[in-house]
């Protein structure tokens, strides 16, 4: 059960990645002011989200990818914070989904500590 859990997490951040290339612009959105090149950071972040997925399939390199995918999700964190601060200010329907994205990033770094240890 632990491996079909561990390529789901491989695939989410594949997966996510593709997404930052496919379609950008709403990543885009949600960059806070204070962070420059937005375009240039979202597709950044892809390449990491794709990299870090597939070195989470090898053994030898799991432990520093899981590490990297935590340390992505510290570091997106502010982006998750400015798109409920913007849904809220405009009266954004989908203001929940930005919400439930804050506290999630909690059990989401979790999965990805689970990965961690070297075996």
């Amino acid at each position: 059960m632990t491996r079909i859990f561990l390529y789901l997490m491989a695939l989410l951040y594949i997966g996510a990645g593709i997404n930052h290339f496919v379609h950008p612009d709403p990543y885009v959105r949600l960059m806070p002011p204070y962070i420059p090149y937005h375009r240039a950071m979202v597709l950044i972040s892809g390449v990491f989200e794709i990299g870090l997925g597939l070195l989470l399939i090898p053994t030898v390199t799991r432990p520093y990818a899981a590490w990297g995918i935590i340390a992505l999700l510290i570091a997106v964190f502010p982006a998750n914070i400015q798109m409920a601060i913007d849904y809220h200010r405009q009266g954004n329907p989908h203001l929940w989904v930005a919400l439930v994205r804050l506290p999630l990033q909690l059990p989401l770094i979790w999965w990805a500590w689970k990965y961690t240890a070297r075996h």
